[in-house]
């Protein structure tokens, strides 16, 4: 067992903690705030569908909707 390594108390915190930055706290609080799921039933029908001939597929509902919201 020469190769394994003990982590030490500095490694631990390391990989367990996270700092909050406010772009996670921004988007954690807009998160709880938006009806997410009533929003994009109301886009649902003008949103772009899949076209029958190929070509690039449209991006998720969900994800164009947060983008132009924020």
């Amino acid at each position: 067992m020469m190769g394994a390594k003990q982590l030490g108390f500095s490694d631990y915190e390391q990989t367990i903690a996270k700092k909050h930055t406010k772009r996670d706290i921004f988007l954690a609080e807009l998160k709880s705030v938006v009806p997410w799921q009533a929003l994009i039933e109301l886009i649902k029908p003008c949103c772009p569908k899949m076209n029958k001939q190929g070509g690039r597929p449209p991006y998720p509902r969900p994800t164009m909707l947060r983008i132009r919201l924020i």
